[in-house]
């Protein structure tokens, strides 16, 4: 008989579109079955500090996907996609619970304004912002797409944009093409902050310190740079070393007064994490994670965690207070897996796929086990000792005695 094909997990759902991007929604739309809560829920910051583990079981989460087929004739839509993740049952809905069709616009790039008023999709050749609508359906309350009236007109007729990304209090956006481009405006206003036409070559990664006082830039190839948001210059420069390409950046707040950036590099030996200090822009560390090349990279809001994904499928993981691996999900897609994205109380993970799937995999807060070389080197010496002491109690290794 042949082997019984497993069934995929409720978290893990295939929405008919290759995705691209993948993101929850704010706080302030997460639902709760008691009325009574949804003043916390306005209070976002609040809301943040005060939702336990226990509690959080209870609230269902909204998670936005983006993707489709392009502008060939493959049938396949390219749509902005929401679905429910429901933590009592860790599942996801098989179905999205809304569905914005964009004709032959594949929305490649998202971005998901921080405080809830809507996002920004990168088109083939521009940037459109969109809208949620919440409709009342037999006393329970729908989230639905929509276009907005607010047009980007600062972000028309401009070409691929790879990057989009907010600062924390979403005063500041910048985005970053596939020319090399980047632009940085103040929101919502759009008045332009820094528009620098030869960033890089090619720019591939944003991210905002937590603060919003510097932008890091990456691009397809040289160095990383460092922007101050206040002067719009660039203030410095994350060299390479040893053949690297990076890949993606992201910030840490992890004291009070200490910041500090992740860059998740490529490597001949797989996926390594660059560390750098916020202050003085120097390199303070490298650890290879994993012999796969990254293809996605994402570290959580309170900073315990690091994920990457690959192109075979993998999602991982990884402590950052001592960079070994927390959690390892082989084959969780069938394809690249393209976007990751914590939640907002670093609770769960969401990857999503070119295979155009979506998982939900949930945060949890282990011991690390010790690393996989590491481990099998101990288990082998008990293995031997074990052998050794049994031999010698036999007489066969009287030489030991």
């Amino acid at each position: 008989m042949g082997k019984k094909k497993e069934t995929d997990p409720p978290a893990l759902q295939k929405y008919g579109v290759p995705l691209y991007s993948a993101a929850w929604l704010p706080l302030k739309f997460r639902h709760e079955d008691h009325d009574s809560s949804k003043q916390h829920e306005r209070e976002q910051d609040k809301d943040r500090e005060e939702i336990t583990h226990a509690s959080a079981s209870s609230y269902e989460y909204y998670v936005v996907l983006a993707g489709g087929g392009g502008e060939g004739r493959s049938g396949i839509p390219n749509a902005v996609l929401l679905s429910r993740f429901d933590f009592s049952s860790n599942s996801l809905s098989p179905q999205p619970v809304a569905k914005l069709n964009l004709g032959s616009d594949l929305p490649y790039r998202m971005v998901v304004h921080p405080g809830g008023d809507g996002l920004i999709c990168a088109l083939p050749n521009s940037c459109r912002f969109f809208e949620w609508d919440e409709v009342e359906d037999n006393e329970d309350h729908k989230l639905v797409l929509k276009s907005s009236e607010k047009v980007l007109t600062q972000l028309e007729d401009v070409g691929q944009q790879l990057a989009l990304v907010f600062n924390s209090d979403s005063s500041v956006l910048a985005v970053g093409g596939e020319d090399g481009n980047l632009r940085v405006f103040k929101w919502p206003s759009m008045e332009i902050i820094l528009n620098e036409a030869q960033a890089h070559a090619s720019l591939k990664d944003l991210c905002f310190s937590p603060d919003g006082k510097f932008l890091v830039s990456l691009g397809g190839r040289g160095p990383g740079r460092v922007w101050d948001v206040t002067s719009s210059m660039a203030v410095a420069s994350l060299s390479k070393e040893n053949d690297e390409i990076f890949a993606s950046c992201r910030f840490s707040q992890i004291s009070d007064q200490t910041q500090v950036l992740y860059v998740a590099a490529i490597t001949d030996k797989g996926s390594s994490i660059v560390t750098w200090n916020a202050s003085s822009w120097k390199r303070v560390s490298s650890k290879h994670v994993f012999r796969e090349p990254v293809s996605s990279f994402n570290i959580s809001p309170d900073g315990k965690f690091l994920a990457i994904g690959t192109a075979q499928g993998d999602v991982i993981l990884i402590n950052s207070t001592n960079m070994c691996i927390q959690t390892m999900i082989r084959k969780a897609h069938l394809g690249i897996v393209t976007a990751l994205t914590f939640s907002h109380d670093s609770r769960a993970l969401v990857s999503a796929s070119m295979d155009s799937s979506a998982r939900v995999t949930l945060v949890e807060d282990k011991k690390c086990a010790a690393g996989g070389s590491s481990l099998r080197i101990i288990i082998f010496i008990i293995i031997m000792a074990i052998v050794v002491y049994f031999l010698k109690n036999e007489g066969v290794l009287p030489f030991l005695g």
